[in-house]
């Protein structure tokens, strides 16, 4: 579908151009940026849900909205824009977390100016991520949120964040060169003009070695981002030490980059390498879960027990990925927006409980559900999504991936019932983990700091940024079709063209 108005491209580059006169706003102490920053989130996503349901074609294979601009003509480098299924759900994601993020950075009253900046660069970046149609567009937008993310991780924090932000750089540069010498010699392969349109690089040839060689580069690249262990600890780290609202964006949107990628460049690029290479995506997927698990459960630290908890998660993708089947990449699609909700929900509600009690350690919390109430109301209900109780987000998704590996006939079945037993595990392992870190922070008769005065229930800002997290962990549960029509067209064009896939 077409527009006469360049949708897509405004949506990239609207919150990067707004970021540029937060220098020339008023000087009236932080109370116009603290409105500003979240105003422009807000019109943002406004613009993305118009998109969706003005412009979206829910039937379509095609790619829609596509937008092209020459830009540098030497190289046949082109700004090329498009949107389909997987896209549209991803950055009604972004404009979601982000959104709720700014809300969240409302206390920060030091470099509010630069913070809500790069806030607003790292929005920009994500979104043109998702809809990127050119892989070299594709890296420069993967590139685009480091250092801003980086500097997000240095401004606020813990003591030890300078080490955290200095390790996710490196983690994440590390394997951004992969991604670069991958896409240029994808680009450049059989041609003496390089060709870096998406589409013209699906319908060209590759020697299988090539591809598998090519596959794994682009593989290091996700890796390090979706995190797959053991290119999985800057994660903890990061998560242990950033502000709670700098948490929420890697949560909530930069761990799905990894996925994205693995789906949009090497199941549409690279399929004929994927298919004997996904055995091996089903295992790192199942050691991804039952590595994390047990690591999760051994954290003091609130916030790094909920990171593991993440690494674990996001398992489900590599493997729903990896089955290659209809139910299991819908059932990784699927997980990614539900961890996108449930883990940035969880680490604001991390975040404002250390605001509260003065401590991220587990073992110095206890019984403070008597004082904060409504934080542990909050916090259990999401604890409970996150290990996949049935009518909420989570259960859907992790039951397709488990259908999706079930369902297909390219394994033997000890091979899938070793893969489904090691999910299990990890789902079961999710409940000890999770309910006893719920039990240890607001059970028991000690309560943890009781002359504390910053021991306060939630205010309206905390009500309202929390709650809204609600509506769609709650509804997809129990009507997954929310989203699935969004992700059927996409996996139908990926698997319809290779029959040896079903």
């Amino acid at each position: 579908m077409t527009s006469n108005v360049p949708w897509l491209t405004t949506t990239v580059l609207f919150p990067i151009f707004a970021s540029l006169l937060l220098p020339i706003l008023p000087r009236d102490g932080n109370r116009i940026i603290r409105w500003y920053t979240p105003g422009i989130c807000i019109l943002e996503f406004l613009m993305i849900t118009y998109i969706f349901y003005c412009h979206f074609q829910f039937d379509s294979q095609s790619m829609q909205l596509v937008e092209m601009f020459s830009w540098i003509n030497s190289i046949n480098f082109h700004w090329i824009v498009g949107l389909d299924g997987l896209s549209m759900s991803l950055i009604l994601l972004t404009g979601f977390v982000t959104t709720s993020a700014t809300l969240a950075a409302w206390p920060i009253t030091r470099n509010t100016r630069l913070f809500h900046f790069l806030m607003l660069v790292t929005y920009g970046g994500q979104i043109g991520l998702f809809v990127s149609r050119d892989i070299l567009l594709f890296f420069f937008m993967w590139e685009l949120e480091l250092i801003p993310v980086y500097l997000l991780l240095c401004l606020r924090g813990g003591k030890r964040r300078p080490y955290s932000a200095t390790k996710f750089v490196l983690y994440t540069a590390g394997g951004s060169i992969f991604l670069l010498v991958a896409a240029l010699i994808t680009s450049f392969y059989g041609n003496e003009v390089p060709s870096f349109a998406i589409q013209a690089l699906m319908d060209k040839p590759y020697p299988i070695s090539s591809e598998i060689a090519l596959y794994l580069g682009f593989l290091i690249a996700y890796a390090v981002k979706l995190p797959i262990f053991p290119l999985h600890s800057w994660l903890p780290d990061t998560h242990g030490e950033a502000h709670y609202s700098t948490c929420m964006l890697p949560a909530g949107v930069l761990l799905k980059m990894g996925g994205y990628g693995l789906i949009r460049i090497n199941l549409e690029i690279l399929i004929h390498a994927h298919l004997p290479l996904r055995s091996w995506l089903l295992l790192l997927g199942a050691i991804q879960i039952v590595y994390a698990s047990p690591a999760s459960m051994s954290q003091r630290n609130l916030k790094r027990r909920i990171a593991y908890s993440s690494i674990s998660h996001m398992g489900f993708v590599v493997i729903g990925i990896g089955s290659l089947t209809d139910a299991g990449i819908n059932g990784a699609m699927l997980q990614m927006i539900s961890h996108g909700l449930i883990g940035a929900a969880l680490f604001f509600l991390a975040g404002t409980c250390y605001d509260r009690t003065r401590t991220p350690f587990l073992d110095e919390l206890g019984g403070i559900a008597t004082r904060l109430p409504k934080l542990f109301t909050m916090f259990s209900t999401f604890s409970l999504a996150s290990l996949a109780l049935p009518g909420m987000s989570g259960f859907v998704s992790e039951l397709l991936v488990f259908l999706g590996v079930v369902v297909t006939k390219q394994y033997s079945f000890f091979f899938k019932a070793v893969i489904t037993v090691l999910g299990a595990t990890g789902t079961v392992l999710a409940s000890i983990y999770l309910l006893s870190m719920v039990r240890r922070m607001f059970y028991g008769y000690r309560l943890a700091n009781e002359s504390n005065p910053y021991l306060i229930d939630f205010g309206p800002r905390e009500i309202f940024t929390s709650t809204r997290f609600f509506p769609p962990i709650l509804g997809i549960g129990p009507y997954p079709n929310l989203i699935l029509p969004l992700r059927n067209s996409e996996v139908l064009s990926i698997l319809l063209p290779h029959p040896a896939t079903k």
